[in-house]
């Protein structure tokens, strides 16, 4: 067996930007954040794709939490396939919620309470940046390290403009531009033999 630990690279707080022709639908054209990353696991959470039909204000009324008129219109992510139900508020550290929340990259932290979308709406008291993502994209032991391998991703440095864009369309070329890549090129090659 092949040893991951010899060759780590830690990759919080990066970007994953999907290759074309991934195999995996639920990931074409994804940019997702890595928000926790060890060699037994790693977490991250997909930064392009709205959920259809759902909105901020939207959760917080099923939640029977206070839903200002401002939420709105305000999306709400898909963060990825693995417990749809779960919702994790991204944003940046200049609020943090006591023993909730977990800091990490550069300025950037993720919560999963109640409290944080509360504070999503509260602009005195809340973060300056949020959004709300329903879901994460979770890999085992090796998981991601073999994608990496199979150049099934790239991996972009993480940028707070990027990460919360509302341009949800244009995010995969504007990830893929950081790195110096033409989309419009690696789409062209994607699929020929």
């Amino acid at each position: 067996m092949i040893s991951h630990m010899d060759d780590f690279q830690n990759l919080t707080g990066r970007l994953l930007v999907a290759m074309p022709g991934i195999g995996d639908p639920r990931f074409e054209h994804a940019v997702i954040l890595i928000c926790a990353h060890a060699p037994d696991h790693a977490m991250g959470l997909r930064l392009d794709r709205p959920a259809p039909g759902v909105d901020l204000k939207t959760v917080l009324t099923k939640l029977e939490t206070p839903a200002p008129e401002a939420a709105a219109g305000r999306p709400v992510l898909v963060g990825g396939p693995v417990e749809r139900e779960r919702g994790f508020v991204l944003h940046s550290d200049d609020w943090m919620a006591e023993d909730a929340s977990l800091a990490f990259g550069e300025g950037l932290a993720i919560t999963g309470t109640r409290e944080a979308l509360a504070a999503m709406v509260d602009p005195a008291m809340g973060p300056r940046r949020s959004v709300l993502l329903l879901g994460y994209a979770g890999w085992g032991e090796g998981q991601l390290e073999d994608e990496l391998g199979e150049n099934v991703w790239l991996t972009a440095e993480a940028d707070a403009d990027l990460i919360f864009d509302p341009d949800y369309d244009a995010k995969w070329g504007r990830a893929l531009a950081t790195l110096g890549v033409d989309p419009g090129l690696l789409s062209g090659q994607a699929g020929r033999a």
